[in-house]
């Protein structure tokens, strides 16, 4: 009989997802991630796979930013979605949401694109799928990832209430189904990407409308300034 599997993350979120560590799809889910790796360089480094989990506990979680998978370039992905570490040029859809960021709260883009500082506040930064081959996107799709962070979703949804989740583009928006929408919020828009951001991205408003729901909740709002 395989063994469970025993990641390293936040125990709240072991806690919550700990039947999915020893169903066979997780089993096979690991055993591709090592056979990946002895082939191929796989981003985010493997400390930084569960990041938006360790960065934002269960317990802790206010908004939930969904995302599709990492990015794929070298030394981009830090395991929280849309967000760059330090020192690194920002892709086009990051470049986007910042300027929807100052077009709402006339924040003005920062020069660092790392988005830690939402994770900590309680954004989870959640992409579907958690790993990627080195320049090839949507390689480690439909291995086991979206079923794991679905049941993610799915354990917020249910333990969870007055949540705003927040679903651009309509890979994201899929995602409502897994939501109960008498407990929480939803936000959708078109993705932030150059492709669809100006029919409908730029003017959303959602950064000030997650802090009005978080505010009306008597939560404390998010601090959107990065610098």
């Amino acid at each position: 009989m395989t063994e469970k599997v025993n990641p390293v993350l936040d125990a709240s979120w072991k806690f919550a997802l700990q039947e999915e560590f020893g169903k066979e799809y997780f089993i096979s889910l690991k055993e591709f991630l090592l056979g990946e790796k002895g082939k191929y360089l796989v981003f985010p480094p493997g400390k930084l796979i569960f990041n938006a989990f360790d960065h934002t506990p269960f317990d802790r979680v206010k908004v939930v930013l969904l995302g599709q998978d990492p990015y794929h370039g070298p030394g981009q992905a830090q395991g929280l979605c849309f967000s760059v570490p330090a020192g690194i040029p920002h892709p086009p859809s990051l470049v986007n949401i910042f300027k929807e960021l100052q077009s709402d709260l006339g924040i003005p883009p920062p020069e660092c694109g790392d988005l830690t500082r939402w994770a900590d506040q309680g954004v989870l930064l959640l992409n579907a799928t958690l790993t990627v081959r080195q320049n090839q996107a949507g390689s480690h799709q439909n291995h086991g990832w979206e079923q794991f962070t679905d049941e993610a979703i799915r354990q917020l949804s249910a333990r969870r209430s007055g949540l705003v989740f927040v679903l651009w583009g309509n890979y994201a928006i899929a995602k409502k189904a897994l939501i109960d929408t008498s407990r929480h919020f939803i936000l959708t828009a078109v993705h932030p990407s150059p492709l669809s951001a100006h029919r409908g991205f730029f003017g959303c408003g959602h950064f000030s409308k997650i802090n009005n729901l978080l505010r009306e909740q008597g939560v404390n709002e998010i601090d959107w300034r990065l610098s």
